[in-house]
């Protein structure tokens, strides 16, 4: 006796997806993971937004008054608003977490997203920030700008 032959299945009536269409997919599945890590933040700060140690920001000159300076490697801005009188703040941006950019007319940049801060203020100009950039200490001692939580 003999067995009966296998059945083959039907065909399939829904289209299959060609190796174009799977490869596209892949590809714009891989951008738009690169397009969230950018938008959460991922590439902008590590660590506190604040410093946890006092930070030596070196001469007091290289802060115009009436003016500010970005200390990038430090995620500070200081400003000078008055002669002798300093402020400094978070360049950490309240949004995403990214870190500012540039000072440029007294505004304070993030590249992110677009925000903008007042450099003497830290409070936002233009969103989508919706919260001001974190004031922190600053002194003059020894002839340096020193902030943190010491200073």
């Amino acid at each position: 006796m003999t067995s009966p032959a296998p059945e083959t299945p039907a065909a399939s009536t829904e289209p299959s997806a060609s190796r174009r269409t799977v490869l596209r997919c892949a590809a714009l599945a891989g951008a738009a993971g690169l397009g969230a890590t950018a938008c959460s933040g991922a590439g902008g700060s590590k660590g506190p937004a604040v410093p946890t140690a006092p930070v030596d920001l070196g001469a007091p000159a290289d802060v115009p008054v009436g003016g500010a300076r970005l200390y990038r490697e430090q995620r500070l801005v200081v400003s000078q608003p008055a002669q002798g009188q300093y402020k400094a703040f978070s360049a950490v941006c309240t949004h995403a977490g990214c870190v500012v950019d540039k000072v440029e007319n007294g505004k304070v940049s993030c590249p992110c997203h677009g925000s903008k801060f007042d450099a003497a203020t830290g409070k936002v100009l233009q969103g989508p920030a919706g919260a001001p950039l974190p004031e922190v200490r600053v002194k003059l001692a020894d002839g340096k700008l020193i902030a943190g939580p010491d200073a």
